[in-house]
Order: structure tokens, then sequence, then C-alpha cells
């Protein structure tokens, strides 16, 4: 099985370009998606995060408010990596069960996880290929602001303490440019498709 890691900015379209690689037949791992798992209540790291953080970060039902939790770690770095290291263990453990149970009846297939933040935690070194999706800083703030509740100047300070694109390029086997129409990033994610499908078999 090839294991792919699947990253990018904010708003690049990460998610599109991984529903394309998804209809073409890979197994598709969403790390968001199980980060929001794992802070659920009962999840691994619900109550790590509220003995680290306070019940400040928690909405009326109990759950942890995403919002209140981001308040107070995305302009704090000491923060962020607090709660990185309680996040990413049970993220990984979880992905890598995924990836094992579909290795186990698909032997020869395509294993993608598609993540933010899959270069800046070291976790790339886990996959056999990098798969970049790329655009314009302008074309980000653009579809970024297009997100309920989304604030120009939250936006910019978002991308200003990402990995610049340019920088993450230097880790990437497939560089998936989205600055162009739907149109011209399937035709793109195809042909990465059939390379990575070239490899595997």
């Amino acid at each position: 099985m090839l294991r792919v890691g699947l990253t990018g900015g904010l708003a690049c379209g990460k998610s599109f370009v991984a529903g394309e690689l998804e209809r073409l037949g890979c197994f598709v791992i969403h790390a968001d998606e199980i980060g929001h798992e794992v802070l659920a209540p009962g999840g691994e790291a619900y109550e790590p995060a509220i003995a680290e953080f306070g019940r400040g970060i928690l909405g009326p039902g109990g759950q942890i408010d995403r919002r209140l939790l981001a308040a107070q770690v995305f302009a704090h770095p000491d923060r962020l990596s607090r709660l990185n290291a309680l996040v990413h263990p049970a993220v990984f453990r979880r992905e890598n069960q995924l990836m094992t149970g579909f290795a186990a009846g698909n032997p020869h297939g395509i294993a993608i996880v598609e993540a933010a933040i899959l270069i800046e935690t070291g976790s790339y070194t886990r996959f056999d290929k990098m798969v970049l999706v790329t655009c314009e800083e302008e074309h980000q703030v653009e579809r970024a602001l297009r997100r309920e509740g989304a604030v120009e100047a939250d936006v910019r300070a978002r991308l200003s303490r990402q990995m610049p694109l340019d920088e993450k390029r230097k880790y990437a086997d497939f560089v998936i440019d989205t600055n162009g129409d739907k149109e011209d990033t399937i035709r793109q994610t195809q042909a990465v498709y059939e390379a990575l499908r070239s490899i595997e078999s």
C-alpha cells in the first residue's frame, strides 16, 4: 500500500482535491475530522485539554468549543505546542489504525491523509509521497472569507503564522496549483493519481 500525505495552506483547496482522489479510488483520511473526534467528550484528548486550558473552553453542552480553544492558543505558540502535544499523538494512532485496516484488504491501494500541518509537525516522514495543494495568497484570502464567520484580519493573521507555501514545495513530490478553475484542478489531480497508481503498481 502506498501512503500519501496531502497538505497545503489555508483555503488552498485540499478538501476538494481529497474528494477527487477519493472519487478516483483512493482511501482518504481527513486528519481534521479525527482531531474533532479526539477532542469530543470521551475522546482521548478531551479531558487532557480541559485540564490544560480550563473549563472556559467548554460550550453550554459540555463539548469543547473550538473557537474558544483557538482563541486561547493560536496567538500563543507555546500554548499551541501544548495543544498539539495532546491532540496529534491520538490523531496519528487513529490514522495508523485506519491505514492498517485499509491495507489488510487493499495491499496495492493508495491511502491518503489530508492534513494542514503535516510538514510543520514532521509527520510528513510517515508517508511514501507528499502532495502539496497551493494557490496565490489573495485566492486563499478570498476563499477563506466565504466561510461562515470569517474576518479578513483573522484570515491574514492565520496566513502569517503558517509555513509559506514556497517553503512547503521543498517537501512535495507533487504540486497541484488551484489558481485556475475547478476543471484545471481536476485535470492536475487526475495526473497525480495516475502517477501514484504507477508507483504502487
